[in-house]
Formats: C-alpha cells, structure tokens, sequence
C-alpha cells in the first residue's frame, strides 16, 4: 500500500469516529432534556403521549374483561373435571356398594320371609309325556235319586250345593201307593197272625191223639201260606216306602244312599213324581276322576298302574295318582282312548269342569346339575335362580335343559353343590324389582 492511501483510510476513519461521537453527545443531551422537563412540568402531557395514555386505559378493561373471563373459564372447567371426578369416584363406590342383582338380607330376615334353601346336585331327570285333561264326576260314587212310588211332594228337606249323609232325608212325597202296600201288610200279618193260633191248637190236638193228622197238616200248611204271604207284603212296603213300618201312613220319605253333595235338584214342594223322576243327583267329591285322551301311538307308555302327576295350572296345584283305566277301543272322533286316574280330594278342591294336565313319565335321563322347578325366576328375559352369598343372595343367569314336574337341569351357569333360594324365590325377584326402580329415580 502506497503512503497516499494510508492517509485516505486514515482520514475515512477520523471522520467516522467523530460523527459517532457526536451523535453520542446529542443523544444524551436530548434523553437530560427531557427529564429536566418531565422534572419541571410532572403534570404536563403532550398530545402524543395523551393519545397513547388515552389508548392504553380504553384497551385495559378489554384486558382485564378478557382475562376474567378466561379465568372464568379455567375455573369453570376444572370445576367440571372435579365434578366429573367426583361423579366417577360415587359411581365406583356405589357400584361397589350395590352390585347389580344382589339383595342384602340377613338370616333373620330371610327366615321371616319364608325363603327356603337349597342345594344345586346331580340327579334324574324323567322325560315326562304331557297330555291334556278334565276334572270330572266319580261315575262310581254318583247317584241318580227317583222317587219309589208316585206321589206329590209335600216337603224338600235339602237345597242346591248341600252336603248330606248317608240315610238323610232329602224330600217327603204322600202316595196312594204307599198307603195301599201298607194296607196289604197290615192285613198279612193278621192273616199270618191267626193262622199260627190254629196251627198251635191243631198241633195240640194232634199230639193229644183228638183231631187228626190232617187236620194238623192243614194248619201247617195254612200258617206257611200266611208267612210268605206277610215276607212279600214286607218287602213290597219296604221297596216303596223305604222302611216296613206300618206307621207314616202314605207318607214316605226319599233319603240319600251315600255322603255326598247335592249337584242336581229337580223338584219343589207340591209337584207330582214318579217312578222315572230324576228329582236329587248325589256325587261324592271326595274322590274324582281326572280323565284324558291318550293317541294310538303313545298306548304302550300309558297303561294300567303308571303313575302320574296331575297339574292344575289356574289353582297351582299338584297332585299323585295312578292310571286306573285305559280304554279298550278308539273314538270315532278323536281316535285316542279314555283313560282316567282316580284322585283322593278331601278338601274338595278339584272340583268337576277343571281342566288339568296329565304328566305321566316315559323315561328318566341323569343331569349334571338340577334344581327345584320353584327355584328358577326369570329376570330380564332370562331364567335365574338366587345363590346365597354372605350378605344375602344373588341374582345368577342359567341355561336349562329338560325337565320334569319337579326338577330342571341347569346346563351352564351355575356348579352342584351351590346353594340357592327354593321356596320363596318369586319375594327375591320382587325384591330386586323394587330396588331397580327405587336406583332408576
């Protein structure tokens, strides 16, 4: 580099170093000027800085409105958050609190409820035949009640529907009839009556060689005319009137053969029978008959001395019988036989009309598991029986397979030797009912 050109550079830099200089005192000039005046004049405002002051307070509510706001809303969402929390939190401790189909009950109460136990276990099943039934009249034990001889009625001792016993007097009828046999007896046994006086005397004579053997023989076969002439008058009396009492006149009295029920009255006071009048129809109720139609196919499974049960759905009733009847030949109309079991029915409650179902078992099967038919309720669609647990029982959804009048196979859902709720299991499912709803509110 030549001399000439280091004094150009040299003087390029002196003239920079002094505008920076200078520009370094004016600032600082300007910047003490200003606080001298700001000192001078604290409450003076240009009208720049007002403008800017003016800006700045109108724009400072917007801020603080703004922020609130977001505040508000921070709060209000973590308020939801909690409250979400929160309700998560009460549904976890009320779903642990109250699982859904139990029922809490202590022993005592189950006790006072009625509810009865038992046990899920292995067992037969019988494959039943069911075939549908009537509830009718013991044919055997049912009288038609008619008049012996014809009268007019002159008193009905019995009404409609009453109970009567054997020998009780059901009506009083006044027959010419009767009056005339009793006549006829009364005269026999005069007849009868002298012709053994003078068998007496002629025996008497006889033995004492006075009259003779002939004589005696005449007697004798006079008094035996008389008796057998009196026994035909005796038994005509007692076929009309009932009785061979001479007294009543020609009054006689109809009375009931058996105990039993009157389930027919056709007669009232001062109407003339006869002989053929059905006036009284008697049946005994204490046992029945259950009969029913059994097809050609099913006759060698229903036979004579088979054992039954008898199901009265609209009384929820049950009863054991024996087929005592099966039919020889086949209806024109219904191509099946009749067959019938007879039922003991003390308390009178099945009464003739009452449609039954007949089951009679074909055949048994072994099941894994069964349970009492009483012990399945349905739920939610679904059969259910209640497993005792030890705050009470709960509710357990099963899959069934065949049963029979008493016992049901569980195919899944639940183990043998488990105990459950028998009798009284329907209070259970109406128990959870009512605690469903009341949870629904």
């Amino acid at each position: 580099m030549s001399k000439k050109q280091r004094v150009s550079i040299t003087t390029i830099l002196a003239v920079v170093i002094g505008l920076g200089l200078s520009l370094g005192i004016d600032g600082a000039v300007t910047k003490h000027e200003l606080r001298a005046q700001e000192h001078d004049h604290p409450h003076g405002e240009d009208d720049h800085s007002s403008e800017v002051k003016k800006e700045a307070a109108s724009a400072a509510p917007h801020h603080e409105e703004k922020g609130a706001h977001e505040k508000h809303e921070g709060e209000s969402h973590a308020e939801e958050e909690q409250g979400d929390e929160h309700g998560e939190n009460h549904e976890g401790e009320h779903g642990d609190e109250h699982k859904e189909g139990a029922i809490e009950l202590s022993a005592e109460q189950i006790k006072a409820a009625g509810i009865t136990l038992g046990t899920a276990r292995s067992g037969q099943i019988n494959n039943v035949l069911s075939l549908p039934g009537e509830i009718r009249f013991n044919e055997d034990r049912t009288a038609h009640v008619v008049p012996r001889a014809m009268g007019v009625v002159e008193a009905v001792k019995v009404n409609l529907g009453e109970q009567v016993k054997k020998g009780q007097v059901l009506a009083i009828i006044s027959s010419q009839q009767v009056s005339e046999q009793r006549s006829e007896l009364a005269a026999a046994q005069q007849r009868a009556a002298l012709a053994r006086t003078l068998f007496n005397r002629e025996k008497k004579l006889w033995e004492e060689k006075i009259s003779a053997e002939q004589d005696y023989l005449q007697a004798r076969q006079a008094l035996q005319e008389a008796e057998i002439n009196l026994k035909n008058a005796l038994q005509k009396t007692q076929a009309l009137s009932g009785s061979s009492s001479l007294s009543g006149g020609n009054r006689y009295e109809v009375r009931a053969p058996f105990d039993g029920t009157v389930i027919e009255k056709h007669v009232v006071l001062g109407e003339v029978v006869n002989d053929t009048s059905n006036v009284f129809v008697l049946t005994d109720l204490s046992h029945v008959w259950a009969t029913f139609n059994v097809s050609a196919r099913d006759l060698g499974r229903v036979v004579v001395g088979k054992k039954v049960e008898v199901v009265a759905a609209e009384l929820g009733s049950t009863a054991q019988g024996v087929v005592a009847y099966v039919g020889s030949l086949l209806g024109e109309q219904t191509r099946a036989a009749t067959a019938r079991v007879t039922l003991n029915n003390p308390e009178g409650a099945w009464r003739p009309g009452l449609f039954v179902t007949i089951n009679v078992a074909t055949s048994t099967q072994k099941a894994a598991v069964t349970v009492p038919v009483q012990s399945i309720q349905t739920l939610e669609d679904k059969p259910s029986v209640f497993v005792r647990t030890p705050e009470g029982f709960q509710a357990q959804p099963v899959q069934l397979g065949v049963r029979d009048s008493g016992f049901v196979e569980v195919t899944n859902g639940l183990d043998a030797g488990t105990q459950i709720a028998v009798e009284g299991s329907f209070i259970l499912k109406s128990e959870l009912g009512k605690g469903s709803a009341e949870h629904s509110h």
